[in-house]
C-alpha cells in the first residue's frame, strides 16, 4: 500500500492512501469537526463508479487502518455496483471491504454519504453503517427495477424502487438527507462532533450556558387531560436538552418513535422517545427494529441514553404477528437488556405491558426511572382490564369497575413503592433530575459479558 503526503493550501497536511493505485476508491486521512477521520469516497468515473478488485482491497486497508488507529471513518458512495470487466475478483474484492467495515462497526464511528447510486452489492455498504445520509438524486437497491420487472411483472423506476424518499421513508437506510454532496459534509462535521474517536473514549464535553437546573414550565401542562390526546414529543425534548438542540435520526421512518443525539450539561445523549401523534405512540415492527439499532449504536459509543415513555403497547393485529413481532420486539428488550452505558428512563404518561417493559423498565435494568404524577404504569389500561374482567357486567358496573381501576392501579405512585420507579417528579423538574441523575451515572463501569457473543434476535 502506497501513502502519499500531500499539502493542501493553508490547511495541515493530509495521508492519501494508495493514492497511485488505480480505480474509482480514493482514501486518505482528513481532519473533520476537530477529530482525525478515514476519508473513503468513490468517484463517478470510469465506468459510473464501478468497484474492481483494486478498489475493493483499498477500502479495506483504508477501513483496516482507521480500526487500528481509532479513526472515525466517512464513506461517501457514487457506484453502479462490482465492476463487470473484472469479473469473480470484483465481488471478491468488495466482500473483502465488507468484511473490514464489519469488523470496524461498533469499534469506530461509521458514517456514510450517498450521493448517486449504489447498486447491488455494494448497496449492502450502506446497511453496514451506523449513520447514512443521502441527496435527493441518490437511489441504492439490491436487485434493480429491470430485475423487478423480470421477476414480479411490476414496472417501477429506480426513484420510486431505491430513491432518497423510499431509503428513508420505507426502508429505513437513510437517516438524514442533505441536498448535496457539500450538505452531506455538513452534517457529517455535526455528527463527528456529537461522537468519540472510538468505543475506547467518551463523547466531547461541550460546556453550554443553559442550566442544568433550569425549570421547564413549558413541560407543565403538555400532556392532554383527554386520556386519546396527542401532543409532540419533540417539545419534551426540546425542554430538557441543552439550548434545544436536538439532531434527529430516521425522522421519516417508523415515525411513532422518536431517535437521536443531544446533550445535556454539556454531555451527549441519545435520546429514544414515544411519538402519541402517530399510532398513539404504538410499537410495529420498524419501530422496534429502530429503536433496537439505536440503542446498540448508543451502547457502542458511550453515550447516555435517556427514554421517554409513553405508549399503550404493542400494534396488534394478524399480519404484524406473521411479520415476526416477536422477533422484532425482542430486539429492542434484547439491546436495552445488553446496554451498559448511563441510562434514565422517564414516564410521561402510559406504560402499559410489553412495551413498558422494552422501553428501559427497571426490569430491563434502567439505572434511574422517573414518572410523572399522572402516569399510568400497568398490564392494560382501565377499559381493556373491565372488558376481560367484568364482560359479564351490565355498562354500569363496567363503567364503576373502570373508575375505580383508573384510581387504584393507573399511577406512578404503586410501582414507586415496589422500587420500580425512582421518583415521581414534576414535568416542571424534569431537566433538573435528569441532569442530576446523569452526573450521578456518568462514572458507571461496563460489566463485558464472559462470551464470545451474544445471538440476537435479528
Amino acid at each position: 500500500m502506497l501513502l502519499d503526503r500531500r499539502d493542501g493550501k493553508g490547511s495541515a497536511p493530509e495521508i492519501v492512501l494508495g493514492g497511485r493505485v488505480p480505480g474509482s476508491i480514493e482514501a486518505r486521512i482528513e481532519e473533520i469537526a476537530g477529530k482525525q477521520v478515514m476519508f473513503i469516497s468513490s468517484t463517478p468515473s470510469p465506468h459510473k463508479g464501478a468497484l474492481t478488485e483494486q478498489d475493493g482491497h483499498k477500502m479495506a486497508a483504508a477501513v483496516r487502518k482507521a480500526t487500528q488507529l481509532e479513526l472515525p471513518i466517512v464513506l461517501l458512495l457514487s457506484t453502479s455496483g462490482a465492476s463487470i470487466h473484472g469479473g469473480i475478483a470484483s465481488l471478491h474484492g468488495w466482500g473483502a471491504a465488507a468484511a473490514a467495515i464489519a469488523s470496524a462497526s461498533g469499534v469506530v464511528p461509521i458514517i456514510a454519504g450517498l450521493h448517486g447510486p449504489a447498486v447491488s452489492g455494494p448497496a449492502l455498504l450502506l446497511g453496514l453503517a451506523d449513520v447514512v445520509i443521502t441527496t435527493p438524486d441518490a437511489f441504492a437497491f439490491v436487485s434493480g427495477p429491470d430485475m423487478v420487472r423480470g421477476f414480479t411483472g411490476v414496472d417501477v423506476d429506480a426513484t420510486d424502487l431505491g430513491g432518497s424518499y423510499a431509503l428513508g421513508t420505507r426502508s429505513g437506510v437513510s437517516f438524514l438527507e442533505a441536498s448535496d454532496l457539500e450538505e452531506i459534509l455538513q452534517q457529517v462535521e455535526e455528527i463527528l462532533a456529537l461522537l468519540p474517536r472510538s468505543t475506547n473514549q467518551l463523547p466531547p464535553f461541550v460546556a453550554s450556558e443553559d442550566p442544568a437546573d433550569r425549570e421547564c414550565p413549558a413541560l407543565e401542562n403538555i400532556v392532554p387531560t383527554s386520556a386519546t390526546g396527542s401532543y409532540d414529543v419533540r417539545e419534551v425534548i426540546g425542554e430538557i436538552v441543552d439550548d434545544a438542540y436536538f439532531l434527529e435520526l430516521r425522522a421519516a421512518w417508523a415515525p411513532q418513535l422518536v431517535v437521536g443525539l443531544a446533550r445535556i450539561a454539556g454531555n451527549t445523549v441519545g435520546i429514544l422517545a414515544n411519538q402519541p401523534r402517530v399510532l398513539a405512540g404504538t410499537l410495529d415492527i420498524p419501530a422496534a427494529q429502530k429503536g433496537g439499532r439505536f440503542v446498540r449504536f448508543c451502547d457502542a459509543f458511550n453515550i447516555p441514553l435517556i427514554t421517554l415513555e409513553d405508549t399503550p403497547g404493542f400494534l396488534p393485529g394478524k399480519d404484524v404477528e406473521w411479520r415476526g413481532m416477536i422477533r422484532h420486539g425482542a430486539e429492542m428488550a434484547f439491546a436495552y437488556a445488553s446496554c451498559g452505558v448511563p441510562r434514565i428512563c422517564l414516564i410521561m404518561r402510559k406504560a402499559y405491558g410489553g412495551a413498558y417493559i422494552v422501553m428501559d423498565s427497571k426490569g430491563m435494568g434502567s439505572d434511574v426511572v422517573f414518572a410523572w404524577p399522572k402516569a399510568e404504569i400497568a398490564v392494560m389500561g382501565a377499559q381493556g382490564a373491565a372488558q376481560i374482567l367484568m364482560r359479564r357486567s351490565t355498562p354500569d358496573e363496567r363503567k364503576s369497575y373502570e373508575e375505580e381501576y383508573q384510581e387504584r392501579y393507573l399511577t406512578p405512585y404503586v410501582a414507586a413503592e415496589r422500587g420500580f420507579v425512582d421518583d415521581v417528579i414534576e414535568p416542571v423538574k424534569t431537566r433538573q433530575a435528569v441532569a442530576q441523575a446523569l452526573a450521578m451515572l456518568l462514572s458507571k463501569k461496563e460489566r463485558i459479558r464472559n462470551a464470545k457473543h451474544a445471538n440476537s434476535p435479528m
